[in-house]
């Protein structure tokens, strides 16, 4: 894989019950060392190459995802992290969800889990990074950065293959 520049993740938690936050921190911890394929973790949606989102979307916090992923610049990657941003989890029969990530933005990778363990997030991470590079040369032929052969990647825990819808 080659990566053009060090990559920075926004990380947002949407409506979780933190145990995918917590594996999120632990992923960037020096037991698993996120940071060692040069990924930076920032605040600010303008700086943001990767938009890391757990748990679900709910009807307060609809707006400010999708107002995130209008600031950040393309190309960008959404990783969904956690059976609730994937699809809303246990909680997605509750009346205030309206579901999975997927509902209000376009995501690239799922990363299920109850909660997710640190070595799928980076994994999951590391294949968005690879569409980020793919996004990013379709731009640089001025091309549309997004284009749904390579999106919506599963990472299953254990397997080395990927996985698509």
């Amino acid at each position: 894989m080659k990566i053009s520049k060090s990559p920075w993740i926004l990380h947002y938690d949407g409506s979780s019950c933190n145990g995918c936050d917590i594996e999120v921190l632990a992923s960037t911890t020096p037991r698993y060392d996120l940071e060692r394929f040069g990924i930076i973790n920032t605040g600010d949606p303008k700086h943001a190459d990767v938009f890391l989102i757990t748990g679900g979307v709910n009807y307060q916090n609809r707006d400010v995802v999708q107002q995130l992923y209008a600031q950040m610049p393309d190309p960008k990657v959404v990783v969904a992290v956690g059976i609730c941003a994937c699809d809303g989890g246990v909680f997605k029969d509750c009346y205030n969800i309206l579901g999975g990530v997927d509902k209000v933005i376009p995501v690239d990778v799922y990363v299920p889990g109850c909660a997710a363990r640190p070595e799928s997030i980076i994994d999951g991470v590391v294949k968005a990074l690879a569409i980020l590079d793919k996004k990013r040369e379709r731009m640089e032929q001025g091309l549309a950065p997004d284009e749904q052969a390579w999106t919506n990647t599963i990472v299953r825990p254990g397997s080395q293959e990927k996985q698509e819808d």
